[in-house]
Order: C-alpha cells, then sequence, then structure tokens
C-alpha cells in the first residue's frame, strides 16, 4: 500500500513537470537580445565617430520575461556625447528586416509608426554610452486600445527612439517636429528594429503563431 502511494506521487510530480515544462514551451522563450537599426538620414548626426565605419552607431535590446512583467535593458554605444532621446514601443517600424529605408508611399497608414508607447528617457555622457532599464509588460502581450475611437487591441512589438530636439537632426536636413516626446516636440526617429523576415511581426513578440495567416502573436 505505501509503495502504490509513493509511485502515486511519483506519478502526479511527473504530470505537474510535465504540464509545466509544456506551458514553458507554449509561452516561448523567456529572453531575446536584438539590435536596433539606425535611420539612414540621420546617421551622421547620432554617430560619435562618423568618419569612421568600424565604430558605427550601435543599440542592443536584451527583452526577459518575468511572472507580473518583463525587463527589457537597452545599451547603446559609439552615440555623441550630449544627445538625448526618448524611447518608445510602437506598431510599425520604418525599416525593412535589412534595416534599409521603406519609402513613404509604401510605409504603414501613410508614414505612420502606429500605436506608440512613451517608455523612458536615454541621456549619453561624455564616454559615448548608455544602459537604461525599464520594467513593464512587454513579452508577447504589450498593447494599447482606445473604445472611444474604436482602435482594438493593438500591439508595439518594435523598439525605437528619437532624438529629444529636432536641434539635434538640423543639420542632416531634418526641418519641423515630432511628437514623440513629453512635449511632443521631439526631433526625428534615431534608430529602431526591424520586423522578423518571416513573421513580419516586431521583436517583442517572441511566441508569434507560424499557423496563422498573417502571422499572429500568442499572448
Amino acid at each position: 500500500m505505501k509503495t502504490r502511494s509513493v509511485s502515486r506521487v511519483r506519478l502526479a510530480t511527473a504530470a505537474v513537470a510535465l504540464i509545466a515544462a509544456s506551458a514553458a514551451r507554449a509561452s516561448g522563450p523567456d529572453q531575446k537580445t536584438f539590435d536596433l537599426f539606425p535611420n539612414p538620414p540621420f546617421v551622421g548626426c547620432l554617430a560619435a565617430f562618423p568618419d569612421d565605419p568600424s565604430r558605427p552607431p550601435q543599440a542592443t535590446v536584451t527583452v526577459v520575461r518575468g511572472k507580473l512583467n518583463d525587463q527589457l535593458q537597452i545599451q547603446l554605444r559609439n552615440i555623441k556625447p550630449g544627445l538625448d532621446f526618448d524611447l518608445f514601443t510602437v506598431e510599425h517600424s520604418a525599416l525593412r528586416s535589412d534595416g534599409t529605408s521603406i519609402p513613404p508611399a509604401e510605409f504603414a497608414q501613410g508614414g505612420s509608426f502606429g500605436l506608440a508607447w512613451y517608455q523612458s528617457d536615454l541621456e549619453v555622457k561624455n564616454d559615448h554610452r548608455n544602459v537604461t532599464k525599464i520594467q513593464t509588460v512587454l513579452v508577447d502581450q504589450i498593447f494599447g486600445f482606445d473604445s472611444a475611437t474604436n482602435l482594438p487591441p493593438t500591439n508595439t512589438f518594435h523598439v525605437g527612439f528619437w532624438f529629444n530636439s529636432p536641434d539635434q537632426a538640423a543639420r542632416c536636413g531634418f526641418t519641423g517636429h515630432t511628437p514623440f516626446n513629453g512635449e511632443h516636440f521631439a526631433g526625428p526617429l534615431a534608430m529602431i528594429s526591424v520586423p522578423d523576415e518571416q513573421t513580419k511581426l516586431g521583436p517583442l513578440c517572441l511566441n508569434p503563431d507560424l499557423s496563422s495567416d498573417p502571422v499572429v502573436c500568442n499572448p
């Protein structure tokens, strides 16, 4: 009798472990690292070493899934000292999977980044670097909606940052302003993630549903 009870406990433990493993697989990977790509027209205003192709501006993002929320760390390198930026998650990227610009006529919604969420400020000091961390819901589930305008739940799986001031990009030909800071008077896009070549989704989707057409993200 005792042996049977022990066996039942072992079977139950094994079953729980199997269910947990299956749930973990269903939720996708727990971590992802990806690079952001510079917005081609404004590389010259972004790069700390514009005459040295071996040291281009770089931004690397690592996102880690958590139980209640997730952590994102962004590390900037080879960025001109004294610049500050505004970090957003957005619905659409302005770049193709290979990092080249999407012509305005082809860009989704006539040049719109779609839904955008303000996430953090970034500042680059004299060492041409910055490391910033944010903690919020990100992996597979980040979304917004507005029932008043009939905007359905909309994911923002791309990560990008904008020059905080229009003046920071003026010598690269930028005129006007964008709404991408707290004052709604920012400069142009500096760097942004690119869509996955296969799924066409942004990199904050770690668990795509490849059986759907178009591909969606499993929350």
